[in-house]
């Protein structure tokens, strides 16, 4: 190996802190059992000044959610010119806004959700569409603020306009899909395989089915009809250039097949830093490829930039 010294960016200040703190861990110790020199950065206000001092040659991103993920940290990166993994300022800030990013995968020929922005004040007790629908926060991860509205609800949530809602003031109301819950992850310019994600005891792919061990189970390559399987791939790829994505990046569908095996898939959102839990997907894809989690380590360090 080459000796490189990398600095892991994890924790960081959002939400999703456990989680990043999980995937950098995780991230750490296999790099350095492959052979880089690695320092693990818990990320705070003063991580310029820790970078500069540090001196890595490449700095993993493990960091999930605002600042990490939205291209706050990419533009530190780039103001320090340290060459760093995952995607650049424009294709992070656009993906973690939901709303903007379906816009842009729409106009690219992605098939996604009707769906309407809206203040959350502003929903009041008439529902902003027919039910069933979704509402969830523009811009956070790991399913934080999500709420899923039933036919059978006379109204609409009332948690997202009380103060215990903490997850901004702007929130995308969409029409929700039934069905199977289908990933794709993106490497470099090569769609990988579809993975079905199974939720167990869960409603939908929560924050605990994500992280909690047995909450949900991954099965790849998902059993679907090639004719789907492929059509999700190339819907991933065109996502993943769409948004201006580099290195790894995961986009995640609704498969409705209750009245046909074709069926319809709707792309919902795309992850420029997919978690790397030890219950993470995009591992769990890789495998299916053939691609040891050291490989694909390996192969994210070595494609590190700036400018991305």
């Amino acid at each position: 190996m080459t000796g490189k010294h990398v600095a892991v960016l994890m924790g960081g200040v959002s939400s999703e802190r456990p989680v990043s703190l999980s995937s950098g861990a995780a991230c750490a110790k296999v790099l350095e059992d492959i052979g880089y020199r690695v320092s693990r950065v818990d990320v705070g206000h003063d991580i310029a000044a820790v970078l500069s001092e540090l001196k890595p040659d490449v700095v993993f991103n493990a960091l999930h959610g605002p600042f990490g993920e939205d291209g706050t940290i990419q533009g530190v990166l780039e103001y320090l010119q340290i060459p760093y993994t995952h995607s650049g300022v424009l294709a992070s800030a656009l993906a973690m806004d939901k709303a903007r990013a379906k816009m842009v995968v729409a106009a690219a020929g992605v098939a996604v959700a009707e769906s309407c922005l809206m203040n959350r004040f502003d929903i009041g007790n008439e529902h902003p569409m027919a039910s069933p629908y979704v509402v969830k926060p523009v811009r956070e991860g790991s399913s934080f603020g999500v709420v899923i509205v039933r036919e059978d609800q006379p109204h609409p949530p009332q948690v997202i306009a009380s103060a215990d809602w903490k997850y901004g003031d702007e929130v995308l109301v969409e029409r929700y899909i039934p069905g199977r819950e289908l990933t794709c992850a993106v490497m470099g310019d090569r769609a990988m395989d579809v993975c079905e994600i199974i939720p167990v005891g869960h409603q939908f792919y929560d924050y605990d089915s994500k992280y909690a061990e047995g909450a949900s189970r991954h099965e790849c390559p998902a059993k679907i009809s090639p004719n789907i399987y492929q059509k999700i791939q190339r819907m991933a790829l065109m996502a993943h250039r769409a948004i201006g994505c580099r290195g790894v990046s995961r986009s995640d569908f609704r498969f409705d097949d209750r009245f046909s095996e074709e069926g319809e898939v709707i792309w919902l959102e795309i992850n420029t830093q997919p978690g790397m839990t030890p219950t993470s997907l995009v591992p769990d894809i890789a495998k299916a490829a053939g691609i040891s989690f050291g490989e694909l380590l390996q192969w994210m360090v070595e494609d590190a930039s700036c400018l991305r």
